[in-house]
């Protein structure tokens, strides 16, 4: 997505939407726990001065930085951890959506609609304010990136967890006679589902239910997507018809949920986000990887193309087309979708505002260029600034 952390590379498994504020994205190492210390109450007070002063450093109007660091300082002796002021949680949120070095979209950081949702506990009433995330972000099609954020982590009382990787997700399972039915990325999560009571069908976009633990190591419950909550956009082609006898479709909003959104040492195991798609997403790697919906043979033979060796560039030709179709379909159905020559442009663009504002941009080169014609777009051509695994506020990757 443009806003999507969870693209990866043909080396690895892929997953579609980018918490980019878009929506690439397949998942990172998990996360470590917070640093094992003599003294985990001085680790956190270090962190919260840290990000207290970061906060009212490139927020002036928000007052005294000195007061605040007593005040959580004193909270943290108390109760051995502190809450954040909404305007806290929300500068947290958007500046770790800037610290995303995954991140092609975060141009948009400022944007981001922060929900301040950690009052809400009940797995029931999670699943409603999920669903109300969908409905928000979705916007008619206008995508609007979005985070809702849950109760954290406190000292002895941990808090929700979202089982899903994103909100929408579509069901894969293997057949009796060994055929993918879905997504395969899905597999894991769809015999969990079924093992809690869901039925699945044989539709290749089952959209799977979202499945919620009040607590880790509880039952999950599990929760159908209502009617009118998933956008989905059919595939076309404007110059071949036949596309649409392939029956595809995907979802409009890509929304990231099993990344830990950590500010000042407080961690908040359930903040789903989303941005919109970068149609190379969907198009170079959902429903072209090999190991997802592997679709290039099938549209390979419906353009007639030559498979009999490599050197016809078959595999290249075929996705161009299955890329063509994505961008078209969602251009048609109103519905945000960059392109990956444009979101290029609009990195680099970010990159100079950040370097006004004297502030680094790391980025890993390996998920900011694009599948699809990387060396066509300029952000091949350069290097950045490298990664800081000490970056925070941040986006990072649950334990399984």
């Amino acid at each position: 997505m443009v806003f999507s952390l969870s693209r990866r590379r043909k080396s690895v498994p892929v997953s579609g939407a980018c918490p980019y504020a878009h929506a690439h994205v397949p998942p990172p190492a998990p996360v470590p726990p917070p640093p094992a210390v003599a003294d985990p109450s001085a680790w956190l007070r270090q962190e919260a001065e840290r990000f207290v002063r970061q906060f009212h450093l490139e927020q002036p109007h928000a007052g005294d930085a000195e007061g605040r660091v007593r005040e959580v300082g004193a909270e943290i002796d108390r109760t051995g951890t502190y809450t954040h002021s909404p305007a806290e949680l929300a500068f947290g949120a958007r500046v770790a959506w800037r610290n995303a070095a995954r991140c092609i979209g975060r141009l948009y950081w400022r944007s981001l609609v922060v929900r301040d949702l950690r009052h809400v506990t009940a797995p029931d009433d999670i699943a409603e304010e999920c669903f109300e995330h969908l409905r928000l972000a979705g916007n008619g099609g206008r995508i609007r990136p979005v985070i809702s954020v849950f109760a954290p982590d406190r000292p002895g009382r941990p808090g929700p967890r979202i089982v899903n990787d994103q909100l929408v997700r579509y069901a894969g399972h293997r057949t009796e006679a060994g055929r993918w039915v879905g997504d395969p990325r899905s597999a894991p999560m769809t015999a969990g589902a079924l093992e809690l009571g869901w039925k699945r069908s044989e539709e290749p976009f089952q959209v799977l239910p979202l499945m919620v633990r009040e607590r880790p190591g509880t039952r999950p419950e599990w929760y159908e997507l209502p009617d009118g909550v998933v956008k989905e956009v059919p595939l076309r082609h404007p110059e071949h018809s036949w596309f649409a006898e392939l029956g595809l479709r995907w979802y409009a909003v890509p929304a990231i949920s099993d990344m830990v959104l950590e500010i000042g040492g407080v961690r908040y195991p359930a903040a789903p986000f989303n941005g919109w798609y970068m149609g190379t997403e969907i198009g170079a790697r959902n429903l072209a990887d090999a190991e997802r919906y592997d679709l290039l043979p099938v549209v390979a033979d419906r353009l007639g193309l030559d498979r009999s060796s490599e050197r016809t560039l078959w595999r290249d030709r075929a996705l161009v087309e299955l890329n063509v179709a994505v961008l078209h379909s969602f251009q048609r159905a109103g519905v945000t979708m960059a392109d990956h020559h444009t979101e290029s442009e609009r990195f680099l663009r970010h990159i100079a505002q950040e370097s006004r504002h004297g502030r680094p941009t790391p980025a890993d080169w390996s998920w900011i260029v694009p599948p699809v014609s990387g060396s066509a777009t300029p952000v091949f051509h350069r290097y950045y600034d490298p990664v800081d695994p000490s970056l925070r506020p941040a986006f990072l990757a649950r334990e399984p």
